[in-house]
């Protein structure tokens, strides 16, 4: 079961999401998620089509170890 700390203001206009046994490294789906965290839904889609086509980078704050500046 997943608890959140902080419900949305507007239920409405929020969306949550979680996902079980996932092909996917957690250090780099935590730094996307820290990215994307508090973007209208509009913007975030738009920001991850453009990391996908890399035309942005997703910034990684804690685990950066060994990672480059922009090499996505």
């Amino acid at each position: 079961m997943v608890r959140y700390s902080l419900d949305p203001e507007n239920p409405t206009k929020s969306c949550k999401s979680r996902g079980s046994n996932l092909r996917v490294h957690f250090k780099n789906t935590r730094e996307t998620a820290q990215a994307i965290k508090g973007m209208h839904i509009r913007k975030a889609t738009k920001y991850l089509k453009d990391v996908t086509l890399k035309k942005q980078c997703v910034p990684f704050r804690r685990y950066n170890g060994g990672v480059g500046r922009c090499a996505q």
